[in-house]
């Protein structure tokens, strides 16, 4: 998986930058076929928003959050994108199973 990270009004240090990696760990195990992610951090007055979009084979996700620290927007951005990994998993196996075509008995 590989990552970009930019920042507006906020420098992107190495421990933001960790802590990022860190976190999407957890949406890269639930889902395997994450190709990058493009991660963008902004502080606005006392607001820190934290947004997200994810590319992944045959889909683009985005999530974003703010909060009153990065690292909660943080913790609440990977939170989102995790739901939605794991509602797009559900879709996909949903889809699949439903094509499987019936046998006949009769």
């Amino acid at each position: 998986m590989q990552l970009t990270m930019t920042g507006h009004h906020v420098e992107v240090t190495d421990a933001l930058r960790q802590y990022v990696v860190k976190k999407l760990e957890r949406v890269n195990r639930h889902f395997d076929q994450v190709l990058d992610v493009h991660c963008t951090l902004t502080v606005e007055k006392q607001s820190h928003k934290a947004e997200a979009t994810l590319h992944a084979k045959g889909v683009h996700l985005h999530a974003d959050a703010t909060e009153q620290s990065m690292y909660a927007a943080i913790d609440l951005l990977v939170d989102k994108l995790d739901r939605m990994v794991k509602k797009h998993k559900e879709k996909q196996s949903d889809h699949h199973a439903s094509s499987h075509p019936r046998s006949h008995n009769s």
